[in-house]
């Protein structure tokens, strides 16, 4: 709730903070701390012992808060803004949207990467508005494919429930973890970092993949270098790939300059 509410955190920080600098003499004196050879030295003193002291504070002001409301359900009525969707009315909330069906519609991998993605995200299921959770079915025929992308707003783990699959992340070092997944093997690819799946196999994969936003966001890695209208002289310049093979990737992925 603080998270969502700024203003909310600004005032117990703070509250905090006067409290601090009001009391911090008398709890020194309390637990036994000596005064050091001046003021500032002791208030830095007494700092110290106020510290865990904020934490606890902290934490049980988040939980107290995060109580007041048990849900919210987004109305899909009104633009999505940086915090979600504002709460559907609570008499207006049912069971209904607390159940997800779309998983019952088809696959479908008829697409140049050979993969059908079915996502569960806030503007699928509003009622994961706000819960910082989300999930998808998906479906790699064989060949198919998850290019390189990464998900902004949130980590995700995918569990393999048939076939296999080839997965993996680069890391901010520019480490490749990747391992060939089996059915019932999980792997986790940690928020913002660029992840691949592939079907290298000669049958079906699918899966389950959940996220820890209910808004992850999407962004594929080649798509925003080259499905866009920045000069090709600029991205030459910023990629180190030739005029010709700019131009090439451009057309393909559909952009310009």
């Amino acid at each position: 709730m603080l998270e969502r509410n700024p203003a909310l955190a600004l005032t117990f920080a703070s509250q905090l903070r006067r409290l601090m600098d009001s009391t911090w003499l008398q709890l020194l004196r309390s637990v036994g701390v000596g005064l050091g050879s001046n003021g500032e030295d002791a208030k830095a003193e007494a700092e110290l012992v106020l510290v865990p002291f904020q934490v606890v504070l902290f934490i049980i002001s988040s939980s107290n808060a995060a109580l007041v409301q048990d849900f919210c359900v987004g109305d899909l009525s009104v633009p999505e803004g940086p915090a979600g969707y504002s709460c559907k009315t609570v008499s207006d909330v049912t069971t209904d949207d607390f159940v997800f069906t779309g998983f019952r519609n088809p696959a479908n991998t008829s697409n140049s990467n050979k993969v059908s993605v079915i996502p569960a995200f806030a503007a699928q299921w509003p009622a994961l508005n706000g819960l910082g959770i989300s999930v998808a079915s998906v479906e790699f025929a064989p060949g198919g494919r998850a290019p390189m992308h990464t998900h902004p707003a949130g980590s995700e783990l995918i569990v393999i429930t048939e076939g296999a699959i080839i997965a993996g992340f680069i890391s901010s070092a520019n480490k490749v973890y990747y391992k060939t997944l089996e059915t019932n093997d999980a792997m986790i690819f940690p928020q913002g970092l660029i992840h691949f799946q592939v079907n290298v196999g000669s049958v079906t994969s699918k899966g389950v993949v959940s996220f820890s936003s209910s808004n992850p966001g999407l962004q594929f890695t080649s798509l925003s270098l080259f499905g866009n209208d920045l000069p090709s002289e600029i991205l030459e310049t910023v990629s180190f790939i030739g005029d010709a093979e700019v131009k090439k990737l451009k057309a393909m992925l559909g952009g310009t300059n």
